[in-house]
């Protein structure tokens, strides 16, 4: 039996003012979440941008294809019910953070991971009030009480919208700073780079597996939607 997929009812996709900001129509119908909630975003930006993906499907609805939409999804349905649980988790990674756990060797790759990323470091402290400490090693390093809540404050102040972002950021590169750099204006092309000094250098040495390749390839795309869907939100 061949799998059921669901198929373009409506001709036309248009964004509606609406007492909570700006939902979807399809041919007068409102756009829902999977938990049949009414779609409706902060921005008009968000909005079109959502429109445009609902407009660009084909015969069959291909979810793949639509990245805002499954954000504002994810945002309604999964993040505003339990913010706080989400905003908690993402913080728990400032103890963990990939830029605090530098190679014991080889030289080249410690210094490539210096140059990289005590500049970000340095930019947590100067810009969050977060200086964390750093070691060699796989073995957990304890943060400063007060980093770690100064990390905390930051994005428990952040909304569900947002969240949604900074989650993406976070867990993409395995970085709380690097997702808060990212939520801060840097840009995803300088940070990308960033998460991937260790990989980047065993692919160096032993040469790139291909399969591994293409699953970068896809994580890294998700990180650039993420970043897209953030200045949509901002209405950029």
């Amino acid at each position: 039996m061949s799998e059921w997929k669901a198929k373009r009812f409506w001709t036309q996709a248009t964004v509606e003012t609406l007492e909570q900001g700006y939902g979807v129509r399809l041919d007068g119908r409102p756009v829902r979440t999977p938990l049949k909630t009414v779609i409706a975003m902060p921005t008009r930006a968000l909005a079109e941008g959502v429109a445009a993906e609902w407009d660009a499907q084909e015969q069959v609805i291909n979810p793949m294809i639509m990245p805002l939409t499954r954000a504002v999804n994810a945002t309604l349905d999964k993040v505003v019910p339990q913010q706080a649980e989400v905003a908690a988790n993402l913080a728990e990674y400032g103890g963990t953070d990939l830029l605090c756990y530098r190679a014991a060797g080889p030289v080249a790759l410690l210094e490539r991971q210096v140059a990289a990323w005590d500049p970000m470091l340095d930019w947590a402290d100067a810009n969050l009030g977060a200086r964390l400490n750093v070691t060699q090693g796989v073995m957990h390093v304890a943060q400063p009480a007060n980093a770690l809540e100064a990390l905390r404050a930051r994005v428990h102040a952040k909304t569900p919208w947002e969240l949604t972002a900074l989650s993406e950021f976070v867990t993409l590169t395995g970085s709380l700073i690097l997702g808060l750099a990212a939520m801060d204006g840097h840009h995803p092309d300088d940070l990308w780079p960033l998460s991937r000094i260790d990989e980047d250098w065993q692919a160096e040495q032993w040469g790139a597996d291909e399969e591994e390749a293409g699953r970068i390839g896809l994580k890294r795309g998700a990180f650039t939607q993420a970043h897209r869907y953030l200045m949509l939100l901002r209405g950029d």
